[in-house]
This record gives C-alpha cells, structure tokens and sequence, in this order.
C-alpha cells in the first residue's frame, strides 16, 4: 500500500479490509452504496487482486454484497438483520456465560461493576464514545474467558454490524440507563453463582429483540441506518 497508509505489518489482504471496514464506520461508504473499485485501488496504491480479496472477505462476514456484472454495494441493516443478531448474540453470550463461569472471579466481577459505574458516569456526561468502549470491555469480561474463538469472532463481528456501520455519535439515554440496571442485575447474579440465571438473563432480557425492540426502533430510525422495519 502506499506509503500513507501506515499499515504494514499485516497481510495485504488484511490492511484493505481494515482500511474498508474504518471506511465504512467513519460513513466515508454508506449503506446502499457501491464501492468504486477503481478509485479505491488508486487511493492505496495497489493493484485489485488484494482488494478483490478483502472484498470477498467483507461479504462473508456480511458488510457487502458481491453483484455479478453490477458491482459491490454496502449492505444496508434491516430490522429483521438486527433482530437476528439479537438472537445469536443473546444465544452466544448465554454459552459465554456458563462455559466461562468457572475462570470468571469475584475480581472480574468487581470489574465489570466498575465499568458499569463508569458507563454511568459517561451517560451523565453525554460521552458516548466511553460508554461504548466500557460497554464493550464489560460484556467482553466474560466473553473473552470461554476459550472459544469463533465464539468471540462471531459475537465481535455481529456487534460491529450493529453498532459500527456506521458508528453513531449519540444514543437514546433511556435505553442506556435501562441497560446499565440490566447490568447490574446480571453481575448480582454473577456474585450469587447463579450460571443459568446469569445465562438466561443475558439471553431472555438483555439481548431480548422482543424486550428492547421499543429501543432498538427509536435508535436505529433516529439515525436512519435502516432500510425498512419489517422483522
């Protein structure tokens, strides 16, 4: 790539698909749109064989759409996208929880109420990156203990697709205090040793389509990222 990429250490392959992915957080590629192969290639600086590859591997995990003789667009989020990773996520962090239980300590409890405490603090001071990044090291306590790496790949990608495509600066407060007391009932029943009720909460509650949808509909419309409502 070209000496202003700054990547270098990664296969090619993987600086394009990286450059890509920050491509499309930053809405530089927006949903529904189709990327200019050419330009891109003259952006970088590289010939179309490693972006063809980043390309085919941005679809695999979803980002994408590969249109014979029309091109590669965007995908755009539905509702019923959002609903479906739901449930995967909810299923997934449900295993998580109960293959984890036995390395997770009190002191990664502590932890995730700490960061719970500063979620908090972030909502009261309308800073949304900290709470994003808090949010995701809270849930990653428990999810990077399972020892099960395409456990962790599936549940990581599933959630840039909902919150990094592109990544929104704000968020509905209520729904972020909602889910700070959804955290809270989750790490009581972590100190209790509780495994499935901790499991069926983080599934059942927390990552409910049906129990956020009221939620997930003011968000997503809010910041117009999604095509349609059907789910």
């Amino acid at each position: 790539m070209g000496n202003g990429s700054g990547l270098y250490l990664k296969s090619l392959r993987e600086q394009v698909y990286e450059y890509l992915r920050r491509q499309m957080n930053t809405g530089e590629l927006k949903p529904g749109e189709f990327i200019d192969i050419k330009e891109i290639s003259r952006q970088l600086g590289i010939s179309k064989t490693p972006l063809r590859d980043a390309l085919l591997q941005l679809e695999v995990d979803e980002f994408v759409k590969i249109l014979p003789r029309r091109g590669v667009m965007v995908n755009t989020l539905t509702m019923k996208d959002i609903k479906n990773y739901y449930e995967i996520i909810g299923a997934l962090e449900g295993v998580a929880i109960i293959s984890a239980f036995d390395r997770l300590t009190t002191q990664d409890v502590d932890r995730m109420a700490e960061l719970n405490t500063q979620m908090k603090d972030a909502i009261d001071n309308d800073d949304f990156d900290t709470y994003y990044d808090r949010n995701l090291e809270f849930h990653n306590t428990y999810i990077l203990l399972s020892d099960n790496e395409r456990l962790i790949k599936t549940v990581t990608r599933l959630k840039q697709r909902l919150y990094d495509f592109p990544r929104r600066k704000g968020f509905v407060k209520e729904w972020e205090m909602t889910s700070i007391g959804e955290h809270n009932s989750l790490i009581e029943l972590l100190y209790a040793g509780d495994a499935k009720a901790a499991a069926d909460f983080i599934r059942d509650v927390h990552w409910s389509f049906k129990v956020q949808e009221r939620f997930i509909k003011r968000y997503y419309f809010a910041y117009k990222v999604v095509n349609h409502i059907e789910a």
